[in-house]
């Protein structure tokens, strides 16, 4: 039986020889340098997203002595030239919220209402329910929790995410951190 945790390694850094590949081809596009920077800033976070049973841990629970530090100045590097050329895309504004979590000591120390008005940014470019999910947790972290559960619970009216497990993980984590355990349960 293949290893998940091995795949998902070859399929990554295959992902990334493709996108120096495209660069290579078209040196200089700003959201591919975007698209290069976000996924060595991401894969450089990858052995602390699981413990040993491969369950998640969550970003404010991760050690963050196993992030891949010249990963990340390699992403943070290619994110600041990609921004230099004042094109920004999707690619670059996700690229710019994975650099503000990997520039940042703790969780607690993280920008996160910069990363608020990233993620505006990015629903402006590229409107989706996740991405809207992903800024109610930043709003959660920034503001918190209620004011995130709140935007939450607007999404969860539209139904989109009905089946998105993470939809259901960030709406009880809030609900926990408000010491409403029944309903976070539920």
């Amino acid at each position: 039986q293949a290893d998940p945790k091995h795949e998902a390694c070859a399929f990554s850094g295959e992902a990334i020889r493709l996108a120096g590949l495209l660069l290579r081809i078209f040196p200089g596009e700003p959201e591919i340098m975007g698209l290069l920077a976000l996924m060595l800033l991401q894969i450089s976070r990858r052995e602390a997203r699981f413990n040993g049973e491969n369950d998640i841990v969550l970003l404010e629970d991760q050690d963050r002595s196993l992030w891949h530090r010249a990963g990340m100045e390699e992403g943070g590097k290619l994110l600041d030239t990609a921004l230099a050329r004042r094109a920004p895309g999707p690619y670059q504004i996700q690229a710019a919220i994975a650099a503000l979590h990997a520039e940042s000591v703790t969780t607690g120390q993280t920008d996160w209402p910069q990363i608020v008005a990233l993620y505006q940014s990015l629903l402006r470019v590229e409107p989706s329910p996740v991405v809207a999910l992903n800024q109610a947790v930043a709003v959660a972290m920034a503001e918190g929790p209620q004011q995130g559960l709140d935007i939450i619970e607007a999404i969860a009216r539209d139904g989109f995410l009905e089946g998105y497990l993470h939809f259901h993980w960030a709406r009880a984590d809030l609900l926990r951190r408000l010491g409403r355990t029944e309903e976070a349960r539920a």
